[in-house]
C-alpha cells in the first residue's frame, strides 16, 4: 500500500465511524443550535482529531525513524540500517535507503582505500627526498662546518661549532620526520619493533610515560593490516601528546579469538562530548580499508581509549 492510500485509509476510518455515530446515536442538532448539542459535536470533534492523530502518527512511525537515521548516519560508522516491517510505499522507501547506504559505505570504502593508499606512496615519497636530498645536503654542510671549525681560530670556532651543533640537530630532526612518514623499521624488523620503536620516540620528544603490553604471539598479519596498526597506533599517541593533557599512556597489542586487538589508553582528560577531529575521522578511514573496529570511550580509570578491534582469517590445516 502507497503512503497516499495509507493516510486515506487512517482518515477513512477516522470520519467513517464519526458518520456511523452520528446516524445510530441518538442525537439530533437543532436550529438555533443549543448548548448541549454543541458540547456534543465539539467533543466529536475532538475525539476525531485524536484519533486521527493516533492513527498516523503509527502510520508514519516508520518514516519519523527513517528521518532520525538520515540525520545521524555516519558512512565511518557501517552497518547502520532501519528493519523493514511489511509491504507498501513505506517499506519500500526504507528498503531503497538501505540499499543506498550500502551503496555509499562501499564507494567510500573503496575511495577511502585509493586515497590512503595515494597518501602512503606520497609519504614514502617525501621520506625518500628528505633522506636522500635534504639529509646528505645537510651531512655535507654539517662535514664543511667540522673542516672549517677545525681551521679557525677562537672566537669564530665556537661559532662554527654551535652552528655544526644546530646542524646536527636540525639534521635529526629531518630524519625524524622521514622515519615518520615512512616507517622503515615496520618494513625490515616488523610491527612489534616498529611499535616499540615509536612508543620509545614518542616518549623522548614528549616526556610522557609510555608503556608498552606488545604480545609477540600475533597471528601472521597482512602487510596492509601492520601498516593500519602502526598507523593508528601513531595517531592515537599525537592526539594524546595534543589534546589529553594526560601524563601517562599505555600502547597494547595483543590477540584475542581470531581478532588482533591494539589499544592506546592515557590518563588524561577523557573524550567529553568533543566533535571528532581531522585524527580521529582519519583512523576511522583507515580501520575501514581493513575491516575492522575502532571504538573510541573513557578509559576505565580515567581518561581515554582508543580500541582497534582487527578480525584475522586464520587457515585451517590441511589433512591428508
Amino acid at each position: 500500500m502507497s503512503l497516499f492510500w495509507r493516510i486515506f485509509g487512517l482518515n477513512a476510518v477516522v470520519l467513517g465511524t464519526a458518520t456511523a455515530l452520528l446516524l445510530w446515536a441518538p442525537v439530533t442538532v437543532s436550529v438555533p443550535v443549543v448548548l448541549t448539542e454543541a458540547v456534543i459535536l465539539v467533543g466529536g470533534l475532538a475525539v476525531m482529531l485524536v484519533a486521527n492523530a493516533a492513527l498516523l502518527r503509527i502510520g508514519l512511525a516508520p518514516l519519523e525513524r527513517l528521518t532520525r537515521l538520515m540525520a545521524t548516519v555516519d558512512l565511518l560508522r557501517p552497518g547502520q540500517r532501519l528493519p523493514v516491517d511489511g509491504h507498501g510505499g513505506v517499506a519500500e522507501l526504507i528498503r531503497a535507503f538501505n540499499a543506498m547506504l550500502e551503496r555509499l559505505e562501499t564507494e567510500r570504502a573503496t575511495s577511502s582505500a585509493r586515497a590512503l593508499l595515494a597518501q602512503e606512496a606520497e609519504r614514502r615519497r617525501i621520506a625518500q627526498e628528505l633522506h636522500d636530498e635534504v639529509g646528505q645536503s645537510m651531512t655535507a654542510v654539517l662535514l664543511e662546518l667540522k673542516r672549517a671549525a677545525d681551521r679557525a681560530e677562537e672566537p669564530l670556532k665556537d661559532e662554527l661549532q654551535q652552528a655544526q651543533e644546530t646542524t646536527r640537530e636540525s639534521l635529526e630532526e629531518v630524519r625524524r620526520v622521514a622515519r615518520r612518514l615512512r616507517p622503515g623499521v615496520l618494513e625490515d624488523l616488523g610491527l612489534i619493533s616498529a611499535l616499540t620503536s615509536l612508543a620509545t620516540d614518542f616518549a623522548t620528544h614528549t616526556g610522557l610515560d609510555v608503556r608498552r603490553r606488545l604480545s609477540p604471539r600475533l597471528p601472521p598479519l597482512e602487510q596492509e593490516t601492520e601498516l593500519v596498526l602502526y598507523r593508528i597506533a601513531q595517531e592515537g599517541l599525537t592526539n594524546v601528546a595534543r589534546h589529553a593533557e594526560a601524563d601517562r599512556v599505555e600502547l597494547s597489542l595483543w590477540p584475542a579469538d581470531d581478532t588482533v586487538v591494539l589499544t592506546v589508553t592515557d590518563d588524561g582528560r577523557g573524550p567529553g562530548l568533543a566533535k571528532e577531529g581531522a585524527g580521529i575521522r582519519g583512523m576511522r578511514e583507515r580501520a575501514l580499508l581493513i575491516g575492522a573496529d575502532l571504538d573510541i570511550s573513557p578509559a576505565p580509570q580515567a581518561g581515554t581509549e582508543i580500541r582497534l578491534t582487527v578480525p584475522v582469517s586464520r587457515k585451517r590445516p590441511e589433512h591428508d
